[in-house]
């Protein structure tokens, strides 16, 4: 082994302790708390920041819908009236049926299956 070569391992040696003291201590739990409550804060900025940006994008949305719920909900209540007039009481039918062809029957009940009518009482 040349001498250069001796030097640089023994100085390396002779050094390597001081190397191992500069690093960083286990964080105290103090230092972690602090850390996750920093995160926290963090995500907590994020969202509102989130939040302020899609708010007016939600109000526009909003004012621009309700016309058209409004009017859908105009057009569709009298056939939802038609239609219940006409089906009755659901409890009369069995679940829908879907055909292999795509039909959907609604079967009534037979006289025999219609459950016992009760004395008014709901059970809730």
């Amino acid at each position: 082994m040349t001498r250069v070569n001796r030097l640089a391992l023994v100085l390396s040696l002779a050094l390597a302790p001081f190397g191992a003291a500069a690093q960083d201590a286990p964080a105290a739990d103090g230092e972690v708390e602090e850390g996750f409550s920093l995160i926290e804060e963090g995500a907590k900025l994020l969202l509102r920041g989130l939040t302020d940006e899609i708010e007016p994008l939600m109000e526009d949305l909003a004012t621009e819908m309700e016309p058209k719920l409004r009017a859908f909900a105009e057009d569709f209540m009298p056939m939802l009236d038609e239609f219940s007039d006409l089906i009755g009481d659901l409890d009369m039918y069995h679940p829908p049926e879907k055909m292999p062809n795509g039909d959907i029957i609604l079967r009534r009940k037979t006289p025999q299956e219609v459950p016992p009518a009760e004395d008014g009482e709901v059970d809730i």
